[in-house]
């Protein structure tokens, strides 16, 4: 499958997921050639694109057009990162993909998530990771973390605890429906969290 060597890394703000998915790009790179990605961006239009998405207030964009903006981004980081790798038989590691749309943008709307639905089957072909990574973290305590002075992507981080709180519990939901979606514990250090995706990582003999 052309898919079997795609792996994703999800997770609320402060998660710790960025951090955990470079140690594994070393570990992992010992074993293959490996692309290291995210979401948004990954390609030059992609990274305009985000830049749009993640700074500024949190209003300035209705629902449907910050999901419009997310698959057209997504469109050109398949077609111009993703796919091509994968067809070269190297592993992809995205720093958000899917899920992270589904957790942020649907916000329990019926038209959001038709609207995502729609876009994920025309416009990706339902196209998904093996194996995805889902490090669990409390808001509050992820929201703090991410508020870092250097980071100056913060129009989600701005956004309200409670929204924050309602991403978690989207996150929890996809893990127990989709079984490629491994939930760790990011509350733990970031070697027990390291080990643990390595040795799942393992048992899934991608």
């Amino acid at each position: 499958m052309l898919n079997k060597r795609f792996i994703t890394f999800e997770g609320g703000e402060g998660s710790g997921k960025s951090t955990q998915i470079r140690l594994f790009q070393k570990k992992l790179s010992k074993i293959g050639n490996v692309i290291l990605t995210r979401e948004p961006g990954g390609t030059k239009e992609s990274e305009l694109i985000r830049k749009i998405l993640v700074k500024g207030k949190e209003t300035k964009f209705s629902d449907e057009v910050e999901i419009l903006l997310l698959y057209a981004a997504r469109k050109d980081h398949l077609d111009k990162v993703i796919i091509p790798n994968l067809k070269k038989k190297n592993y992809v590691l995205c720093d958000r993909y899917i899920d992270s749309t589904f957790a942020y943008q649907a916000k329990g709307k019926h038209s959001n998530l038709r609207l995502i639905r729609l876009l994920n089957k025309s416009i990706t072909g339902n196209f998904l990771p093996s194996l995805t990574f889902y490090l669990d973290i409390d808001p509050s305590k992820g929201v703090r973390r991410s508020k870092r002075s250097s980071n100056k992507e913060l129009r989600f981080e701005n956004m309200p605890l409670s929204y924050h709180r309602q991403i978690r519990q989207n996150f929890l939901k996809l893990s127990k429906k989709h079984k490629r979606i491994v939930k760790i514990d990011a509350s733990l250090s970031k070697k027990e969290i390291g080990d643990t995706i390595w040795k799942v990582f393992n048992k899934t003999k991608i």
